[in-house]
């Protein structure tokens, strides 16, 4: 049987670990939901109808259960915030800055779909007071949202390193107007994505 430095056997190690004697972050899915349009992509955010950044325009999504895959955790928020569901998503990436999320240590995985929103029948629910589509542009660092009526604005830092495995995009945010928690930068690799392979 093996021990480890201390003697102890893994079954041992086990029993006297204690979970709470160490600092644990929270995990979160959020989901873009991009539409194409005569000259890009439209994407569907939702207003936040609770605190943090109450009132301001957010990607679907919220909180893993201990009992569900962040895969899944991701398909349940979709459907609960919006009632879109049965759409195959594409995971983007992880996002883990330090103070992304007010509430404490939050690390999300984001996740991407495409589809035709014309073939889907969205409905704000849950946590969420409205739903739209807005049309996204980024050019030199601003990302512009906008649905017709409101227009989001983000001033972003992005530098792209070539790596053997793709293209690696860090994105910084320097300002960001009525879009909650870092997901101006998470629009912004998902939006950077998609478009290399238009």
């Amino acid at each position: 049987m093996l021990t480890d430095k201390n003697g102890l056997t893994e079954s041992e190690f086990l029993a006297r670990y204690r979970p709470g004697d160490y600092p644990r972050p929270s995990v979160t899915a959020d989901i873009l939901l991009f539409s194409p349009d005569t000259d890009g992509y439209e994407l569907l955010l939702i207003r936040r109808g609770g605190h943090p950044s109450l009132g301001m325009w957010a990607l679907p999504g919220g909180f893993a259960n201990p009992d569900e895959t962040v895969d899944a955790a991701a398909a349940r928020e979709l459907l609960e915030e919006t009632h879109v569901e049965g759409l195959t998503l594409a995971p983007i990436g992880l996002f883990s800055d330090p103070g992304r999320d007010p509430r404490g240590w939050v690390i999300t995985h984001a996740y991407a779909a495409l589809a035709d929103r014309h073939t889907l029948h969205v409905c704000a629910d849950d946590d969420a007071d409205d739903a739209r589509w807005f049309h996204v542009s980024l050019a030199e660092g601003v990302l512009m949202l906008t649905d017709g009526t409101e227009t989001l604005r983000a001033d972003l830092d992005i530098r792209m390193t070539q790596t053997p495995f793709g293209i690696r995009h860090d994105v910084g945010i320097l300002s960001r107007n009525g879009i909650a928690f870092d997901h101006a930068k998470i629009i912004a690799v998902a939006y950077l994505k998609l478009n290399r392979h238009r």
